[in-house]
C-alpha cells in the first residue's frame, strides 16, 4: 500500500507542470482574443462551456488528453480577453496586474497549507459543489435581473471564498489519494479552473471598489 501511494504522489509535479503550461496557454489566448471579432465571443464561450460538460461526463469513464486540456485553456483565454480589457479600461492597468499578484499570493498559500496539513479535507466536496450550482444560478438570474453593485460585490466575495475552498479540496484531496499518471490532465484542469475563476472574482472585486473611488 506504501509504495502504490508514493507512486500516485509522483505525478503531483506533473499535475502541477501541466497547471503552469495550461496558465500559460490560456495568457496566449488572451493576446490571441484582441483579435476576435466581437460576434464570435458568445459561440467561444458557448463552446467552452460545452468543452467543459464534455470533461465532467467523461471524467469518470475515461482519461482526458492533454490535447484537449489545452485546446480548452486557449479558449478560455480568448473569452477571458473581454473581461480583462473591460477592467483595463475603467480602472487601469495596476489594479489588474494587483488582482493577478493576490490571486497568485491565495492560491500558493492555500495549495501549501492543503498539501501540508494532516486534515483531510475532502469533506468539503459537497459543500462546495453546492454553493458553486448556486453561484452558477445567480449569475444566471444575474443575466435578466443585474444585480446592484453592492449585490455583485456580495456575490464576488462568495465567490472567492468557493474557489478558495476548491482550491483547497483539490489540493488536499491529491495528496490524501493521490494522482495516477492518466489523471494529471483533468486535475491539472481542476487547478486551471479554480484560479482562473478566483481570478476574475478578485477582480470584479477590484473594478467594483475602484469605480467607486
Amino acid at each position: 500500500m506504501y509504495v502504490q501511494q508514493t507512486a500516485n504522489h509522483s505525478h503531483l509535479p506533473a499535475v502541477l507542470r501541466t497547471f503552469a503550461f495550461s496558465l500559460g496557454i490560456a495568457f496566449i489566448g488572451t493576446m490571441a482574443g484582441v483579435f476576435v471579432p466581437p460576434a464570435m465571443f458568445l459561440p467561444l464561450m458557448i463552446l467552452e462551456i460545452g468543452m467543459l460538460l464534455f470533461a465532467f461526463i467523461i471524467r469518470r469513464k475515461k482519461a482526458m488528453s492533454y490535447s484537449f486540456l489545452f485546446a480548452f485553456t486557449f479558449i478560455s483565454g480568448m473569452t477571458t480577453y473581454p473581461i480583462i480589457s473591460h477592467y483595463l479600461a475603467a480602472i487601469g492597468p495596476n489594479p489588474v496586474l494587483l488582482a493577478l499578484a493576490t490571486t497568485t499570493t491565495v492560491f500558493t498559500g492555500l495549495a501549501v497549507y492543503a498539501t501540508t496539513t494532516k486534515r483531510d479535507l475532502t469533506f468539503l466536496g459537497g459543500i462546495l459543489m453546492a454553493a458553486l450550482l448556486a453561484l452558477i444560478a445567480i449569475s444566471i438570474f444575474n443575466i435578466f435581473w443585474p444585480l446592484s453593485s453592492t449585490g455583485m460585490l456580495a456575490f464576488s466575495f462568495i465567490g472567492v471564498l468557493v474557489f478558495s475552498g476548491y482550491v483547497l479540496f483539490d489540493f488536499n484531496r491529491m495528496k490524501q489519494h493521490g494522482v495516477t499518471a492518466e489523471e494529471v490532465p483533468l486535475m491539472a484542469l481542476n487547478l486551471y479552473l479554480d484560479f482562473i475563476n478566483l481570478f476574475i472574482n478578485i477582480l470584479r472585486i477590484f473594478g467594483i471598489l475602484g469605480s467607486r473611488d
